[in-house]
């Protein structure tokens, strides 16, 4: 067990309050300045957030955390900082080089709940997983076996890490590939996150100045990697399966008609936020006629 730490002195209780109430103020460039003040707090002091938020008076300002706070100054990811992001019902590692999980993303695995409604699905694959995001996330949801790909080595090495830490690797297999060109067979639910930034979009410089261009960036329009997924989904999903596909937030129209194009049916869903952020696509069932 454990020990906790001990109690500072009297001198110095409160001083954690104070702390991230200095650091929040500096971090006016951030959405969460307050959360990401207090996150970095409980990384310094190897604690979970909600020991500081139930008890601050227990701890001491550790010495490690103003480096941490400079680390943010400079905008680097809170993610990329602390080494790990909570997504869905998992914790991730990540790091520079692979894509930080996002909360909207989670839109993803609602929609296909909906899609399985109460099935479970015996197969998923997540093209362009990243750090194992979605696919992990998946194969902790349902009890399916997994592929992820991804054409990041770096990134699958985060991705195979997660899934030893969560238990998986039984059900967790990753290849380094560009989207599907390499894989043969059908699915039962297709996840994928590819780029959609047009090249002269300007981003938050936490992103545009850590994050991998690779999986942010889709050419002059956002959709580059969208023609190539339309093209390749129909022949993996597996009859009565989806492919479900994360979406900027003005791209609904263009990349539904891209997968209409190719005989899907398409279905929006949108994001905690109200904005479209998801596309279920599957395949038109043909009707049966008599002889």
């Amino acid at each position: 067990m454990i020990a906790p730490p001990p109690t500072p002195p009297a001198s110095g209780r409160g001083a954690v309050n104070a702390g991230i109430a200095a650091a929040a103020a500096r971090f006016a460039f951030s959405a969460t300045p307050r959360l990401d003040a207090e996150l970095l707090m409980a990384h310094a002091l190897g604690v979970e957030r909600n020991a500081i938020l139930l008890d601050p008076t227990r701890y001491a300002i550790p010495a490690a955390f103003a480096a941490l706070v400079e680390r943010r100054l400079r905008h680097e990811p809170i993610a990329y900082i602390t080494g790990t992001r909570g997504f869905w019902s998992i914790d991730l590692a990540v790091g520079p080089g692979a894509l930080v999980p996002r909360a909207d993303s989670e839109t993803l695995l609602i929609a296909a709940q909906a899609h399985f409604a109460g099935r479970a699905p015996g197969t998923v694959l997540d093209l362009g997983t990243g750090p194992g995001t979605l696919l992990l996330a998946a194969l902790d949801e349902w009890p399916a076996q997994g592929l992820g790909v991804d054409f990041s080595s770096k990134a699958l090495d985060y991705a195979r890490d997660n899934a030893a830490t969560l238990g998986m690797t039984d059900r967790a297999r990753f290849i380094r590939g560009s989207w599907a060109s390499a894989i043969a067979g059908q699915f039962d639910l297709i996840l994928a996150n590819p780029p959609y930034i047009a090249t002269d979009e300007t981003l938050p410089a936490e992103v545009h100045d850590h994050e991998p261009h690779a999986a942010l960036f889709a050419g002059r329009d956002g959709l580059d990697d969208y023609r190539i997924l339309a093209r390749q989904l129909p022949a993996l999903i597996a009859p009565g399966g989806a492919a479900v596909i994360e979406i900027g937030a003005t791209q609904a129209e263009p990349v539904t008609a891209l997968l209409a194009a190719q005989g899907l049916h398409v279905a929006l869903h949108h994001d905690y936020g109200a904005n479209p952020r998801a596309l279920v696509a599957t395949k038109v069932l043909t009707p049966c006629t008599a002889p």
